[in-house]
């Protein structure tokens, strides 16, 4: 009975199954006022087709504002033609088979691929409910670091071109650029892509329209950054750890973004160790972590992208966990995954979780430990982790 139940949850049909079933619980949102994401995005591609401004606000259409760079257009109008029902169906679906296949078809091994299916399955259904695109820039990331991998260095720089040119994260797929074997074609091709992704938007408008909407979208989105220093729901990382803990406003966050990158960076030093997949994989949970953890515009939703980092973290080490990391998992997925929820008694998140980004502190902990491995452990694969 108990190898039939381990064989049905490691399946991956049921694997499959249990993210298109979260993908579609999205829609229990809709009609209810809380598709209004949605509404922001599909609003994209309808303003860029009128050639209208991207980045005021449009009270009788939705609350708040779009921050995505105009080729979100291009990416959201497959989506934005249909009836907003069936379009907001369809990229939901759309984003979680993005990610699914993200995993899937990687380089992680059957352990890893269940490990996070099942890890990040409640993380998903956060970033699914509020329709959020971050759940593409995960796969985006893990989807560049691949293609690296396989040298397939052309679609890497699309990839990582698309990202960036839709919200600016995706540029942390640059990140792979040392383990690059044709550096010179990766360099070449991505200049070719933001050549011609940075036009494409012209297609449906206008060469004066679009360049203008670049320009708005740099101003926003610096304007962005700074209402995110204190808000409640934006800054949820360890910039806003710190700053909602210490309520301070007048320092500068330099003060910890270039430690951190000091931190990020060091294991690049240690170029021996790039020949071996878990050194690589682990730099990988690195970057998905420190995407989110040092931006201002991290809010709970932008957590699929850390917590899948955290599930590659652990699961990619060649030596076996101790029962602190185990720990530290359980730690991750009650204070991280669930912070947010039902589950976590109201008084508590209201109080203490939200207002001081508390959601955080477990990936913190998790990425410090991290920093720590990656720069002092060997990563040949002596000591495998047990397959399922």
């Amino acid at each position: 009975m108990k190898e039939k139940l381990k064989l049905f949850l490691t399946d991956q049909r049921t694997l499959l199954w249990l993210w298109v079933i979260i993908a579609v619980t999205g829609m229990t949102r809709f009609g209810h006022g809380r598709e209004n994401n949605f509404l922001v995005f599909k609003s994209v591609y309808w303003h860029v087709v009128e050639k209208l401004p991207l980045y005021v606000e449009y009270p009788a259409e939705y609350f708040d504002m779009n921050h995505y760079g105009p080729t979100f257009s291009l990416v959201i109008a497959p989506f934005a033609i249909p009836p907003t029902w069936i379009g907001m169906l369809l990229w939901l679906v759309a984003l979680t088979l993005f990610l699914y296949l993200a995993v899937r078809h990687n380089v992680f091994t059957k352990y890893q691929q269940v490990f996070i299916f099942w890890f990040c399955a409640h993380e998903l259904l956060n970033g699914i409910q509020m329709q959020q695109f971050n759940i593409a820039i995960a796969a985006i990331i893990l989807l560049s670091y691949y293609f690296i991998c396989k040298e397939k260095d052309f679609w890497a720089a699309f990839l990582i071109v698309l990202g960036t040119l839709v919200k600016i994260y995706g540029i942390v797929g640059l990140a792979f650029f040392f383990f690059s074997k044709h550096k010179g074609k990766f360099v070449g091709s991505l200049a070719f892509w933001t050549i011609l992704l940075f036009v494409a938007p012209m297609l449906i408008s206008g060469p004066e329209y679009i360049v203008g909407q670049y320009h708005d979208w740099f101003v926003t989105t610096v304007e962005k950054n700074n209402e995110n220093l204190l808000a409640l729901s934006q800054n949820i990382s360890l910039l806003g750890l710190v700053r909602k803990a210490t309520g301070g406003a007048a320092y500068s966050d330099l003060w910890l973004i270039i430690p951190g990158l000091v931190a990020f960076a060091l294991p690049y030093l240690r170029i021996r160790q790039y020949s071996n997949e878990a050194f690589r994989q682990t730099l990988l949970a690195s970057v998905l972590m420190f995407t989110v953890l040092f931006s201002t515009g991290s809010e709970n939703s932008s957590y699929i992208i850390a917590v899948v980092g955290v599930a590659v973290w652990f699961t990619a080490a060649p030596w076996k966990r101790s029962k602190w990391d185990v720990a530290l998992m359980i730690y991750v997925f009650l204070f991280c995954t669930m912070a947010h929820s039902d589950l976590m008694p109201k008084p508590f998140r209201e109080e203490w979780v939200k207002p001081y980004a508390l959601k955080a502190l477990p990936v913190v902990l998790v990425w410090l430990k991290l920093c720590y491995e990656i720069c002092t452990k060997d990563y040949e694969e002596k000591n495998c982790p047990a397959e399922l």
